[in-house]
């Protein structure tokens, strides 16, 4: 057999699936027996969560007794949100709400809006969750023991997934995070490139992130939790990147139009706005994840020495699509259609390019100017 398929088909594909692999084996989850040292807040920003608000702020003030506080940030929600929120807060006066603040110029919404919580918080942990997250009863406990280790901590919560377009999109962003790092590396270096992170659940202790200037420090970007996360391991603040499935669940985009949008604004961005980086990238999908599905038909009707190679790959994206289908509850259906789910995604991060370098990043009512002009 010649050495060209295999370089071209299967072996390319390996990579993602060793890596993936190995992730799974080693991505650690937190210990659930971890007592609390300090004060600790949970923090939720807002801004039109009608949908999702009310069962996360249930689920963080059912905590355990070692939660101090729980602030919600109500960003300026124009839906039913702060209807909810007094509701909640009636019912259960630990609850304070801070009322949103017209944003400053040259900030996004989401880090001014947990700037202010910090500000509000009394707490020596700081938990920020986003509102359509819902911790689990042994959420804070296993976040509270990656605090014992590292000074910041986010995680990766279990992603229900509803639609048939969530179920084709939502499993690559765990893909994503999962196939192309060892995650254990992140916290036993302090390499900003190494890193992966999630900002729908971020502890951190006050005096870390105080030391790295806040959310301040990243006012102007949008994919703030990278942001933070790549400046606190250049401050020489030790980060972890977690395992959440038993630590949170949230509904991330509920629609076509919701991953659309969310995807489009933070892919481009968050591979630090380089088209080179973009193309590698493509590059890297096609050649990985969708060309041997390709070849494999190909080589059978054209040179079936292609096809035993063409095989392999197809197989070995199959089976790593399984192996996360199975620790992560992913559809039958979602590891099936993989190399559309792929195609899909490229499509949206070519899109993402589009928004990020003509200005036009949309979320939650909001339009972004490019990140130099912010």
């Amino acid at each position: 057999m010649s050495a060209l398929p295999l370089l071209l088909l299967t072996i390319p594909a390996a990579i993602p699936a060793v890596i993936t692999g190995l992730n799974l084996l080693t991505w650690t989850r937190g210990r659930t027996n971890t007592p609390a040292r300090g004060r600790v807040s949970i923090l939720i920003p807002a801004r039109n969560e009608a949908a999702t608000i009310e069962a996360c702020v249930t689920a963080a003030l059912a905590g355990p007794r070692c939660i101090d506080e729980v602030i919600v940030y109500d960003d300026a929600s124009t839906d039913t949100t702060p209807d909810i929120l007094a509701r909640l807060q009636r019912k259960h006066p630990r609850l304070r709400i801070v009322e949103g603040q017209r944003l400053p110029a040259g900030w996004v919404g989401k880090p001014h809006a947990c700037h202010q919580l910090s500000q509000h918080a009394t707490g020596d942990v700081l938990l920020f969750v986003d509102a359509d997250t819902t911790l689990t009863p042994d959420g804070v406990p296993r976040l509270l023991g990656l605090l014992e280790d590292n000074s910041l901590v986010t995680a990766f919560p279990r992603q229900q997934t509803v639609s048939l377009v969530e179920q084709l999109f939502m499993p690559l962003l765990c893909l994503t995070y999962t196939a192309w790092l060892p995650l254990a590396l992140i916290p036993r270096t302090t390499s900003p490139r190494i890193l992966a992170a999630n900002g729908q659940v971020l502890a951190v202790r006050r005096e870390a992130l105080e030391a790295l200037g806040g959310f301040a420090s990243v006012r102007g970007e949008v994919v703030d939790d990278m942001a933070l996360c790549r400046q606190a391991k250049r401050t020489g603040i030790r980060v972890c990147f977690a395992d959440g499935f038993h630590i949170a669940h949230c509904r991330m985009y509920s629609s076509a139009a919701e991953i659309w949008s969310g995807f489009s604004k933070n892919l481009y961005e968050g591979l630090g706005e380089s088209l080179l980086g973009l193309m590698s990238v493509v590059v890297l999908y096609l050649l990985t994840m969708v060309l041997p599905f390709i070849a494999l038909p190909l080589a059978l009707l054209l040179d079936p020495a292609w096809a035993v190679p063409a095989a392999l790959g197809a197989g070995l994206n199959l089976l790593t699509r399984t192996l996360l289908a199975v620790r992560y509850n992913h559809t039958a259906l979602s590891v099936l259609l993989h190399p559309l789910s792929v195609l899909g995604l490229i499509v949206i991060a070519v899109n993402s390019a589009r928004w990020s370098r003509i200005g036009a990043i949309q979320w939650r009512g909001r339009t972004y100017a490019a990140r130099g002009q912010r």
